[in-house]
């Protein structure tokens, strides 16, 4: 096959592992810390939230938030990431990554101090005014999705690409866990100054003053790390692949790149010509063109990620409540305001350890061994497997004394979900498509999976308002119950295993191969879809 390589993009293709590809995970992986805490975050305070603005003595569950707002408050940040993932994700195809990046970062790190500062002289005024600036953080938290994956996949050399762009996604899982350990050390720390013994008030009723900073001072955590990162971003050079192929300045790729590979690096100015003028590679995202080279690799990687979150959030962001069904956590009206909180959070933080985290870190270890293909569908089986296991005999792992079993397994879902689709969604489509097109196939992939995330969060909540109260399971939403719910999830997990099936496989390749960006237009209209 004739090819017309550039000297610039092979060279990255065969990099040994240097620093620079170290720096650029920590500087991308940051806004993925970052993501998951703010995203994952809210689950922690939402009960919190509900004691001090929505506390109903005569409840069962004292603050669990009225459904339509517990809704709003979890999902309305999926809203804004599914704006972002496709506004900047187009943006980023446009003006280059470099450009786009900063911006992100930015707005979350604003919106994170201003959800923290949310203000209202009422209950329903202060929800609002954070369900606003939540909506503007998940805009920014949106773009973080395709630029980090483009300009990782972009900087990666093609051996070990998916190790490093799975590295860069696993700080989610890190995230998740610095959430959790966050909201232990400040309900800790309140809970011990001013939640002692002796109450005034019956315990379950205690929610003191000082409980309204709690929650503000965990959503303003998220600022930090984001903010730490920013000037490091902005010292990187934009990727030579969107200079190169997109931009088509061979001078300024070649110079970005020797100075980053240490390396000297011809510039090839007749080439880039040549190629980016060459027609197999003009045609846009709407045309006929694209959609018969790849058509079923962008409804793969978006179907995927679509029945994954529907799954992988609303365990996220119900698993509190779960833990109160099986009995795991004592009921609420047990408890004060910031006992819950606390006990909440270091449940959720003991399954990101031994279930989140090490499944992020199993894919990277194996991605470039087992491959894409490989790891998404076994993850997507494992997790149908559990979560049957779960729900069939659910009444067996509720009986006292059974719920250890429960939490093993469901730890299990969540380590197949990360070592599996969780991972492997975000990564193929910053693989398999043209440069020009890349970040926002990406995009609009990654708002696919946020489609979902809005089911599990709004779908799943908002049907609580016409549940049977006396017959629905603890707390959890949708009127239809754990055991249900878990069927339901199992059934889009299965789902996931025939779509992975239209993902092409991209170990070991190069971008350009995959893309086939280097191949004439007689190449192109013979070339048949990889897999």
């Amino acid at each position: 096959m004739a090819r017309n390589e550039l000297h610039v993009l092979n060279a990255l293709d065969l990099a040994k592992t240097q620093w620079y590809h170290f720096t650029a995970i920590i500087i991308a992986g940051m806004g993925f810390f970052t993501d998951a805490y703010d995203l994952f975050g809210i689950s922690l305070v939402t009960k919190l939230l509900g004691r001090i603005y929505y506390y109903v003595p005569e409840s069962p569950n004292p603050g669990t938030l009225p459904p339509n707002i517990a809704a709003a408050v979890n999902g309305v940040a999926f809203v804004g990431t599914l704006s972002g993932q496709l506004f900047f994700g187009w943006l980023g195809d446009k003006m280059g990554r470099k450009k786009v990046y900063g911006m992100t970062l930015m707005l979350m790190v604003i919106c994170s101090i201003a959800s923290g500062l949310s203000f209202g002289h009422t209950p329903n005024g202060v929800i609002a005014t954070l369900c606003f600036f939540r909506f503007w953080l998940g805009f920014g938290i949106g773009g973080d999705y395709p630029l980090s994956a483009t300009i990782m996949s972009e900087y990666a050399n093609k051996k070990t690409r998916g190790a490093f762009i799975a590295a860069v996604f696993a700080m989610q899982g890190f995230g998740i866990l610095a959430g959790g350990m966050v909201a232990i050390i400040i309900a800790a720390a309140f809970k011990s100054k001013f939640d002692a013994p002796p109450y005034n008030v019956d315990r379950a009723m205690s929610t003191v003053p000082q409980a309204d900073y709690v929650w503000r001072i965990i959503l303003m955590f998220g600022a930090m790390p984001a903010a730490m990162t920013y000037y490091w971003r902005m010292k990187m050079p934009e990727t030579a692949r969107y200079t190169a192929l997109v931009a088509k300045n061979a001078k300024q790729a070649a110079a970005d790149m020797s100075r980053v590979l240490q390396v000297e690096i011809e510039e090839e100015q007749s080439k880039v010509e040549e190629i980016t003028n060459n027609g197999a590679n003009n045609f846009g995202l709407f045309s006929h063109e694209f959609f018969r080279l790849h058509g079923l690799h962008l409804l793969g990687t978006t179907s995927c990620w679509f029945l994954l979150d529907i799954a992988f959030y609303s365990q996220n962001l119900f698993q509190k409540d779960i833990f109160s069904a099986i009995n795991w956590i004592p009921k609420a009206n047990t408890m004060s305001a910031l006992d819950e909180l606390y006990k909440i959070a270091r449940a959720q933080t003991l399954i990101a350890l031994c279930g989140t985290v090490p499944g992020y870190w199993f894919t990277v270890a194996l991605i470039d061994v087992v491959g894409r293909f490989w790891i998404q569908l076994l993850g997507f089986i494992m997790m149908t497997a559990f979560m049957l296991g779960l729900a069939i005999p659910y009444h067996h792992w509720t009986t006292k004394g059974n719920h250890i079993g429960f939490i093993v397994m469901y730890a299990f879902t969540f380590f197949f979900a990360n070592f599996g689709p969780n991972s492997t969604t975000f990564i193929v489509p910053a693989e398999i498509f043209p440069a020009r097109l890349r970040s926002t196939c990406h995009g609009i992939s990654a708002a696919a999976g946020k489609a979902g995330a809005i089911i599990g969060s709004f779908g799943f909540l908002y049907a609580a308002q016409n549940q049977d109260k006396s017959k629905a399971d603890y707390g959890y939403p949708a009127g239809i119950g754990v055991r249900n719910s878990l069927f339901v999830l199992a059934a889009c997990n299965l789902l996931g295993v025939f779509f992975t099936l239209l993902v092409p496989e991209s170990k070991g390749k190069s971008l350009e191969e995959m893309s086939g960006e280097h191949e004439d237009e007689s190449e192109t209209s013979n070339r048949t879809v990889p897999v």
